[in-house]
């Protein structure tokens, strides 16, 4: 409790709001601890260290959460331990469920006639986690609070948003919707002033300046605690506190602000997980880890990118490159990062160099209608952006499930699900934007996956086994999810060391070895560098986890050679 207060004090000490403002919040926590979280179970705190994540839509999914407690089983057989729910709050949808208008309730078309706690049972049955977004730095116009501060200039809401007369404050913070939105400022013509917003114009920012603001985000962390919630993916973060003269991301009472979130949750009961949503370089998003005592987990977007940038070149450099510790540093023992082939919507282009972004965007943007913000990103699944090749998929689905931290797999993409133009036409008419992130947003054709899994030599059947055949290894070795990571050169040319990309991964006496060719043509690998790399005894032959034939007809006694795209994943001794 001291340590709540400790941090309450040092984002607001400053602007001269003391003790006395909080000491009623905490009341308020005491009691809730005492009547809802005194358990006698230990807690698996980092449970999402060892997390499949399954990322969806509910209404895209199957219809609504009745439809997906009906899929759970199949989930759990793909090998899915953790749900992530992308925005399910109330919300009038004009950006896709991230302009939320009550963040007490879920939308009432996505029930389906049961209750989120029975899905929450349910999937907790079965020991499947669920996690849910939900959007830190702004609400939607529909939302009460905006509605009375608008209408009303003494409401006590009044000051839960940001107003200017001319719209000229924080003139150094970027547009994010580039192409999209044309000012962080919009006119209100019932309130008689301008509005800050750093997303659509639909979305106020809220004021955390104001301790009211802070107090009331959590309680709503609180009350999804008590439901059954296990985290939540807190989306914006790095926007969450403004001050005059910068631009406004990752201010040091951002992180203030999220540490707060944190020490209350841990004050009731540790182990809910806090996922920072931080499109960020990696030396500003470790700082989201604190000392272990903000986020325990965020998402490492500039390596993503970048694996794509791999399978286009041939060339593993920038990978390598961007997970050096000068690029990303150390994180503390309990935090994870969560590695993605697409930010949920996009392959998104904000974290790598122009001439990556336009090298990446020339291979990989096949149509006009998949740029997203002015070439910073790409609208596609996972099928579209590699033209239905499934050598290259499997290749990029093995750097995602073995490189780094906790994968993420998106609905829809274990079945080889492409890009709806229809959805996105349609949807486009409905809110009046131009949003191509609606390409793949699309409901999933459940006629059509039973029809196409029905039948072996399908992409859908063959995408689905080989993502399940991966999931099962993955969580076989602890290595994958929690051990230390090296690479290391298995060419015997070594013209050609720049398209394998090999790694050993080790935790305690677990050790793998993960060799995939990016490259579109065969290449020779020393059996001896193999041997002595997987081997640290003389037990004999590594056996293969996953992977390719190769391994086992070789060109001669010395090599060992993998053909386009293969992977080779190898259990050491």
């Amino acid at each position: 409790m001291e340590r709540i207060v400790e941090i309450f004090n040092g984002i607001y000490g400053d602007l001269g709001i003391g003790d006395q403002v909080i000491s009623s919040f905490m009341d308020e926590l005491v009691e809730l601890k005492k009547e809802h979280f005194i358990r006698e179970e230990v807690m698996n705190k980092d449970w999402y260290k060892d997390a499949i994540v399954y990322s969806m839509y509910v209404d895209y999914f199957n219809k609504d959460m009745a439809g997906l407690i009906s899929k759970l089983d199949d989930l759990k057989d793909l090998g899915v331990n953790c749900l992530w729910l992308l925005p399910i709050l109330e919300s009038p949808m004009k950006d896709a469920g991230f302009d939320i208008s009550d963040y007490t309730s879920v939308r009432k078309e996505l029930l389906g006639g049961t209750t989120f706690e029975h899905l929450i049972d349910e999937a907790h049955k079965r020991d499947i986690r669920i996690i849910f977004d939900i959007a830190m730095n702004h609400c939607s116009m529909d939302h009460f609070w905006y509605q009375e501060a608008r209408r009303n200039p003494d409401s006590q809401y009044r000051d839960y948003f940001i107003w200017s007369e001319d719209g000229r404050a924080y003139e150094k913070a970027r547009i994010i919707f580039k192409g999209l939105c044309h000012s962080n400022w919009e006119y209100d013509d019932v309130a008689g002033k301008y509005f800050f917003h750093r997303f659509f114009e639909i979305q106020p920012d809220l004021n955390y300046r104001n301790p009211q603001v802070l107090f009331e985000m959590t309680r709503t962390l609180v009350e999804w605690k008590i439901k059954g919630i296990d985290g939540f993916r807190a989306d914006a973060v790095p926007y969450i506190w403004k001050e005059e003269g910068t631009i406004c991301e990752n201010l040091p009472k951002t992180h203030l602000v999220v540490k707060f979130m944190r020490s209350v949750l841990d004050f009731l009961e540790e182990g809910t997980l806090f996922l920072a949503e931080a499109c960020q370089p990696p030396k500003d998003v470790v700082n989201y880890f604190g000392d272990g005592d903000e986020c325990q987990a965020a998402y490492h977007f500039p390596v993503m990118p970048r694996i794509y940038s791999a399978l286009a070149s041939g060339d593993k450099s920038s990978v390598i490159a961007t997970l050096d510790e000068s690029v990303t540093p150390s994180i503390p023992d309990s935090s994870q990062w969560f590695m993605f082939l697409r930010c949920h919507d996009e392959l998104t282009l904000e974290m790598v160099t122009p001439e990556e972004r336009e090298f990446i965007y020339g291979a990989y943007a096949k149509k006009d209608l998949w740029d997203f913000r002015q070439g910073e990103g790409i609208s596609a699944r996972i099928k579209d952006l590699f033209d239905g090749d499934k050598s290259r998929m499997e290749l990029a689905y093995s750097i995602m499930f073995t490189l780094l931290g906790t994968p993420i797999i998106y609905y829809g993409d274990e079945y080889a699900k492409g890009n709806d133009e229809a959805y996105y036409q349609a949807f486009s008419e409905e809110t009046g934007y131009k949003d191509s992130r609606y390409l793949v947003r699309g409901p999933i054709d459940w006629v059509d996956v039973e029809d196409q899994m029905s039948k072996t030599d399908s992409l859908t059947y063959q995408v689905f086994h080989m993502l399940k055949a991966m999931i099962a290894v993955r969580k076989e070795h602890p290595a994958f999810s929690r051990g230390k990571l090296e690479f290391v050169d298995l060419a015997k040319d070594e013209n050609y060391n720049k398209a394998v990309m090999a790694y050993i991964r080790t935790f305690e006496s677990d050790r793998v070895l993960v060799i995939q060719n990016l490259s579109g043509l065969k290449v020779g690998l020393s059996r001896d560098k193999i041997f002595e790399i997987a081997k640290r005894d003389a037990s004999g032959k590594p056996s293969i986890l996953y992977g390719s034939e190769s391994y086992d007809r070789d060109d001669d006694d010395e090599t060992i050679v993998l053909d386009s795209h293969e992977v080779l994943w190898l259990e050491g001794k």
